[in-house]
């Protein structure tokens, strides 16, 4: 199983008081508490309004740079709100990264409160405003947005991992699958998110409040950020709408479903490593690919 890597940087208060001190001087008497850590990034409340988000890893320093040059410029475009950030940080003090100020959203992640049906159109428009023609300067990212089938390898190998502790990669989703990597592939090459998922997407009392953690932007096939109807949507009445809203055709569909499917392998090696967060979210998301398999 995939563990969660190992932080390669020891983040704390003490640190982050004295980039502010020294780098944004003006918000360094604000209160800084932990808020969360991902693979990538550590969290940071700093007051009441704004985070602090440092990178974690060396492999994450490229990343936060992308936000950074790129997200300002996408949220005046969009739907919905992102977090863009609000200022920026320098390596200092033998921290060795960029780091970001952000807005704080006030809401709570899709795993721990589910979206509403209501919601799926909002997200159809907030994917259409955001697959929009990237220019050729957009950043590259090896895992997402190409096509599935350089992913063969990889998945194979987390689907054995899986297979060992559970049967919910069934015959149907394998089936979808492999349908997945022979349908045409994309021509053109949008603006991705391209880690939409529940622990991505902020709620408040059910409805979307923000689209969070903008690391693995990249340009390529819409249908990486479409499987996002699969991790996000409970009901498929819900899924059906969002699809129907956005103008998705068969082929994007297909490759949703493949993209989803991979994702969702992804996510249940991760959590039975040691994310049982994951593991939910790997069996949601592929529980409800499963039920929206057409029949032979």
């Amino acid at each position: 199983m995939t563990l969660t890597p190992e932080a390669e940087f020891q983040i704390d208060e003490a640190l982050v008081r004295a980039l502010l001190l020294s780098q944004h001087p003006d918000l360094a008497e604000l209160p800084i508490r932990p808020l969360d850590a991902g693979w990538d990034n550590q969290m940071l409340r700093l007051g009441d309004e704004l985070i602090v988000r440092l990178p974690r890893r060396a492999v994450a320093a490229q990343l936060i740079v992308h936000e950074q040059r790129w997200l300002p410029g996408l949220a005046a475009r969009l739907t919905l709100p992102i977090p863009a950030p609000l200022r920026i940080g320098q390596p200092e003090f033998g921290y060795p990264w960029s780091w970001s100020i952000l807005p704080y959203f006030d809401g709570e992640t899709v795993d721990q409160m589910s979206l509403g049906d209501d919601q799926a159109p909002r997200l159809a428009e907030f994917l259409r405003a955001l697959h929009q023609p990237a220019p050729a300067d957009a950043p590259e990212n090896p895992v997402r947005g190409g096509e599935l089938s350089g992913r063969i390898e990889a998945f194979d190998e987390r689907v054995a991992r899986v297979r060992q502790h559970t049967n919910c990669f069934t015959a149907e989703l394998e089936r979808t699958w492999r349908v997945a990597l022979t349908t045409e592939p994309a021509h053109d090459r949008c603006w991705l998110h391209g880690d939409l998922h529940a622990r991505n997407l902020l709620v408040r009392d059910h409805a979307i409040l923000a689209i969070i953690d903008w690391g693995d932007i990249t340009a390529g096939d819409v249908a990486t950020d479409l499987a996002s109807v699969w991790m996000l949507l409970g009901s498929k009445v819900a899924r059906d709408a969002a699809l129907l809203v956005y103008g998705a055709n068969e082929t994007q569909r297909a490759r949703a479903m493949g993209w989803a499917i991979m994702f969702g392998v992804m996510l249940l090696d991760t959590g039975l490593a040691d994310h049982p967060a994951h593991e939910a979210m790997g069996r949601a998301t592929l529980a409800r690919v499963a039920q929206d398999v057409e029949p032979d």
